[in-house]
């Protein structure tokens, strides 16, 4: 869809300029006019092929979403119709794709659809949280309140986020770092140490794998570089696949280190969610099955299932958690007590603060300890291959002086 410039003018005189989408020029002075503006100027914008296929296969991220809700949520406050503040939000978004489909769904709304029907639309960039909230608080007139919970609920979302990758950040760059430190060693190194062993003189067993090793690097680069792209493709094409999903959720809570650190995490995930959606007035069988899929686990989505196929054969919310193993006593407790008391959304949205400052504390601790243990790794690696370099060239220095 082509892209306008325009210069125009409010209703209180104020110069503004902007771009916007439409099929036309005509269409795209017309929708300025029914926002208001009094067109100055409108002049189509060029874009290269490459950039717009650039722009379309940008990801909508939490804080660019966050942000909208925000956004939206102050400009229904301050008494501006829902179309207006749609044709605005798309005009000034940075993330192209969020300002496309915001458009969209302005235009939708504008023939005549409702907020969270347009919402539905775009499943990629609107979770089913996100449309639950958004049509709860249509139904019950408190759209922006529902806007700034969903505000609250991704910033925080985000933050859990922040916290593992803060935790998962330094190893792999450590890693990284040994890996090219030892394919330079390979590379550039062991050639030039090759030259210093003297002919006829046996060589030590370490030091022959480690030239074996850089001659085979240094001849059939391509094959191992083959190799690599063909593991990491296949690895990808596992991990989207049902049965890789199941294997990755089975295997990062059983990690040594990281394994209670995403539990934690994915715990709460899914009590914030929860209790964001059972306070914004979301039934309790919808709620879970919104919450669920948003904690980031299927061990937990299905524990969710059948704890509503509890609930319709008359069941308790805890009881069904409690049995799928994977949620603390503590957990469990709360979630009786807040059936109990009938203050559910407080005592999750509790539980969860517990749990994210559990995460916050543990990132910390974790790059603390992580760090000796990743230099001795790659101190390791790296004075082995140096240690197995230098020994034949110890060897006759030593048969020299006796």
């Amino acid at each position: 869809m082509p892209l306008y410039a325009y210069q125009a003018y409010d209703r209180t005189g104020v110069s503004i300029t902007g771009k916007l989408e439409a099929e036309h020029e005509l269409t795209a002075a017309a929708r300025l006019r029914r926002m208001g503006y009094t067109v100055v100027d409108l002049s189509e914008v060029k874009q290269s092929q490459f950039k717009k296929a650039f722009e379309m296969r940008r990801k909508v991220g939490i804080g660019d979403l966050s942000f909208f809700s925000r956004q939206l949520a102050a400009m229904l406050a301050a008494g501006i119709p829902l179309t207006r503040c749609l044709y605005t939000l798309h005009e000034q978004t940075t993330n192209p794709t969020l300002s496309r489909v915001t458009g969209e769904v302005a235009r939708n709304v504008e023939s005549g659809a409702s907020f969270s029907e347009s919402l539905l639309a775009h499943p990629d960039v609107f979770s089913t949280m996100y449309v639950d909230m958004v049509k709860a608080g249509e139904i019950g007139g408190s759209l922006e309140e529902m806007l700034k919970r969903l505000s609250e609920q991704l910033e925080r979302d985000k933050s859990l986020r922040d916290h593992i990758r803060s935790a998962t950040f330094y190893p792999v760059v450590i890693v990284l770092f040994a890996t090219c430190v030892v394919l330079a060693m390979m590379f550039f190194i062991v050639p030039i140490f090759m030259n210093f062993f003297p002919t006829g003189v046996a060589l030590p067993l370490p030091t022959r794998i480690i030239i074996a090793l850089s001659d085979s690097l240094r001849n059939f680069w391509y094959i191992y570089l083959l190799f690599f792209i063909l593991v990491v493709t296949g690895l990808r094409l596992y991990a989207g696949s049902d049965s890789g999903k199941r294997a990755w959720d089975y295997i990062k809570f059983k990690l040594p280190v990281f394994g209670e650190l995403f539990k934690k995490a994915t715990i709460a995930r899914f009590c914030r969610t929860l209790a964001t959606l059972l306070a914004g007035g979301i039934p309790v069988l919808q709620a879970l099955d919104a919450a669920g899929p948003a904690s980031g686990s299927i061990r937990v989505t299905e524990a969710v299932k059948q704890t509503g196929a509890g609930i319709q054969e008359g069941q308790s919310i805890a009881l069904p958690l409690e049995k799928s193993g994977f949620f603390p006593p503590m957990v469990t407790n709360m979630v009786a007590v807040g059936e109990e008391t009938g203050d559910l959304s407080t005592l999750l949205a509790k539980v969860a603060e517990f749990y994210e400052e559990e995460v916050s504390t543990m990132t910390k601790g974790l790059t603390a300890l992580i760090e000796p243990v990743l230099i001795i790794f790659v101190g390791f690696i790296i004075g082995g291959i140096v240690i197995a370099v230098y020994l034949p060239i110890f060897n006759v220095v030593t048969s020299v002086g006796r």
